[in-house]
Parts: C-alpha cells; sequence; structure tokens
C-alpha cells in the first residue's frame, strides 16, 4: 500500500500584530479624509493665488500701457492736436466739445482694449493653470490611491488561491492601513481554517483507507479459497463491491480537497493527448456497452498538472460512457484552440436532461433524479472534481443539454 502524504503543516504566526495601538488622542489621528482636505484645499489655495498673482500682473500691464499720452497738443490756437490711438481725433482745428467728445470715445476705446487684453490673458493665464492643476491632482491621486492598488493586487492574488499572500501595508494610520490591516488578519484566518481542513480530509482519508484495504484483502483470501460455500463467496463479492465503491469515495474526496487549490507546478501538458489516453483507458467499458467512442483530437497545449487533467478527461469520458442509451449510443471527443484557449469537449447520447438539473449535475453527491446512494454508476463526485480541477487551473466547465438527450460538457483551459 503506497504511504500516505504528509499532511499540510499549519501556516506560520504573522510577523505582524494587525491590532492598532490605541492612539492617546484620537481626534488627532491622521484619517484619509482629513489628508484629502488638506491635500486639495492646499492645492486650490495656491492655485488660487497663482491665479491672482497673474492676474494683477497683467492688470499692472495694462495700467502702464495706459500711462501713454493719448494725445499731443501741436497748436494753441484753436486746439490743433494731433493722436495716433484715438481714431476720434484729427489733425485739424476742433471745437471745445467736439475736443470733449473724441477725447471721452478715445477713453472708451483704450479702456475697451485693456479689459479685451486682460481677459484674453487671463484666459491663457487660467488655461495653464487649468492644466498644471488636473496633471499636479492626477499624480497626487495617484499616490494617495497607491494602497488601494495594493490591496487589489493582494485580493486577486488571494483571488487564485494564494491565501499566503498578505498586504503588510505600512505608512499613516488612517482608514486605508485599517483595511490592510483587517483585510491580512482575514486572510491569516482564512489560510488556517483552509489548512485545518485539507488536513482533516487528509488524516480522515488516511484513516479510512487504511482499514479499507485490510477488509479488502481479507475479502480476496476468502474468496480465493475454493472450498468457500457459494452463499459465502456471493456475499463476499458483494463486499468487496461495496468496499470498492467506498474506496473510490474516499479518493474522490481527497482529489477534490487537492483540487481546491490553484497548481503551482505547471509544466506543458497536450489536451489531445490527455484525452486519447482517457478514451484507451474506457474503450472496454465502451465496448461493453455497445457505445462508440469518436471525434478528432486536436494539439493543445495547456501549462498544468497533467495528472489531474487527465482525470477532466477520464470523469467526463466515463461520465459519457455510463449514462448513455442501451443501443446505438456514441460519444464524441474533441480537443482545439479556440480564441486563444484550449477546449475539450465531450459529447454524448443519453436521456434527456432538463436545463434545470444541470447546476446540480457539478454539486458533490449529485445525479440526475437522484442522490447519494441512488446509482451505482460511481460515487457522484465526478463532475465536481472536474470543475474543481478545472478551477484550480484558470479554466471553466459549462454543460449544455442535447437535443435528443444526452449532454455536451465543454471545458475551457487558458493556453
Amino acid at each position: 500500500m503506497a504511504a500516505a502524504p504528509a499532511p499540510p503543516q499549519a501556516p506560520p504566526k504573522p510577523t505582524w500584530d494587525p491590532r492598532r495601538a490605541q492612539t492617546p488622542f484620537p481626534w488627532l489621528r491622521p484619517t484619509i479624509r482629513i489628508r484629502l482636505t488638506l491635500l486639495y484645499g492646499g492645492m486650490f489655495l495656491i492655485a488660487g493665488i497663482l491665479l491672482l498673482s497673474i492676474i494683477y500682473l497683467l492688470a499692472a500691464q495694462a495700467i502702464n500701457t495706459g500711462n501713454e499720452p493719448l494725445f499731443k497738443i501741436v497748436g494753441v490756437n484753436g486746439l490743433k492736436v494731433t493722436s495716433t490711438d484715438c481714431p476720434g481725433i484729427t489733425t485739424g482745428d476742433l471745437q471745445l466739445s467736439e475736443f470733449n467728445t473724441a477725447i471721452s470715445q478715445c477713453m472708451d476705446h483704450q479702456r475697451q482694449v485693456a479689459l479685451d487684453n486682460l481677459l484674453s490673458r487671463s484666459l491663457l493665464a487660467l488655461l495653464g493653470l487649468a492644466v498644471i492643476a488636473f496633471a499636479f491632482g492626477y499624480a497626487m491621486a495617484g499616490r494617495v490611491l497607491s494602497p488601494l492598488g495594493r490591496i487589489l493586487r493582494t485580493a486577486r492574488a488571494v483571488a487564485g488561491s494564494d491565501l499566503s499572500r498578505r498586504i503588510e501595508l505600512d505608512g499613516p494610520d488612517d482608514e486605508i492601513k485599517e483595511l490592510a490591516d483587517t483585510f491580512d488578519d482575514m486572510l491569516e484566518r482564512l489560510q488556517r481554517a483552509f489548512t485545518a481542513q485539507q488536513r482533516f480530509v487528509g488524516n480522515a482519508s488516511h484513516e479510512l483507507r487504511t482499514p479499507l484495504a485490510i477488509n479488502r484483502t481479507l475479502l480476496e483470501v476468502h474468496l480465493s479459497d475454493p472450498g468457500a460455500p457459494v452463499e459465502l463467496q456471493q456475499l463476499g463479492k458483494t463486499l468487496l463491491a461495496t468496499n470498492e465503491r467506498s474506496e473510490q469515495l474516499v479518493e474522490g474526496l481527497l482529489l477534490l480537497a487537492r483540487s481546491d487549490n490553484q497548481i503551482v507546478e505547471r509544466k506543458p501538458v497536450d489536451l489531445a493527448e490527455v484525452a486519447e489516453q482517457a478514451v484507451d483507458q474506457v474503450h472496454a467499458e465502451a465496448e461493453a456497452k455497445g457505445v462508440a467512442i469518436r471525434g478528432e483530437q486536436k494539439p493543445a497545449i495547456v501549462q498544468g498538472n497533467g495528472v489531474l487533467l487527465e482525470r477532466i478527461a477520464l470523469n467526463l469520458v466515463q461520465n459519457a460512457v455510463r449514462y448513455n442509451v442501451s443501443e446505438g449510443g456514441w460519444v464524441e471527443v474533441t480537443t482545439e484552440v479556440q480564441h486563444g484557449q484550449a477546449v475539450l469537449v465531450v459529447s454524448n447520447t443519453g436521456p434527456v436532461v432538463p436545463a434545470y438539473e444541470i447546476d446540480n449535475l457539478f454539486e458533490p453527491f449529485r445525479r440526475l433524479r437522484t442522490e447519494r446512494t441512488g446509482s451505482d454508476k460511481g460515487v457522484g463526485l465526478g463532475l465536481s472534481i472536474v470543475r474543481s480541477v478545472a478551477r484550480a487551473h484558470g479554466g471553466h466547465i459549462t454543460a449544455q443539454p442535447r437535443e435528443g438527450g444526452g449532454l455536451v460538457m465543454r471545458v475551457t483551459l487558458p493556453v
């Protein structure tokens, strides 16, 4: 009997303390709200000061330009004046009323020109400050939100079943650090719970396999006795079949517990080769039941565990053969690469499967219209193992009822 794998060890204790120290003055805590308020309030104040300074300089320049004389007196008799800036004043003799009117129009014209220049330059200054403010604000927002990006990356790693990852965020004691510490504490609890579950399953499977192996050996020894009564031999065969079913159940539970984790060590595996091996193993059973196996297996290389991927193909092909029609049944197994993903499709004839029963097929110990010991064709873990292994490889499995009966199982894995 092969030695059982060592149960998983408990994860090491964290080197950080998720509990925050209580500050003597809680209102002085640098919360993220206070930091954002000071940051964006300070940016607004600086932008306002710069804008006022630029407007002041532009206004001063406009006043200096307006200090230049609007006209020049070139004669005393008849008030002969000339001006290059005022279109209303021409060289010549002007009456007093005409002169006052021209001066008023000239001042209005100069004032309008100064306001137009001030407005256009202020708009250009505002546009430049807006560009600078947006760039600076974008940089500051990225710096403030960088801890959230770190939390997001850790959450994505954890979503891939890597529960050993931790954020361990340093920095000011604000809401973001509190969130990161709480997340780390939650991950620590989850890792310990999953490790304890795996250790329990491993120990329980080992403890269960040992007496089952002993029972199988004793039954085989008694069945090998040619002088045993027929009734005793029949009872021994029944007990041996029951014992074999129990061994399959224990092995399935152990494989299901192992396949829930992400595959760490990956190697190139050809789905076509895996499917061919599965077909070869089920070929004798299919011939005995009168089920034809067909299909084309095209190369589809994926990165994963070859033993677990072979289990996917074997479980699907076995189910397709066992849950088939009694006459004229067939199973089609194909592999190919579609849209950058490796696809394994197993189709078969069989009984009509209602669409609302599809989700139940992937639950442990669930079968079509039966549960647990309602069938002698398996232990009810085949599709559950397939789904767990597919998820561990970053893929997924879907099932669709066929017209006329049977199912179409489609496993998609990243290349």
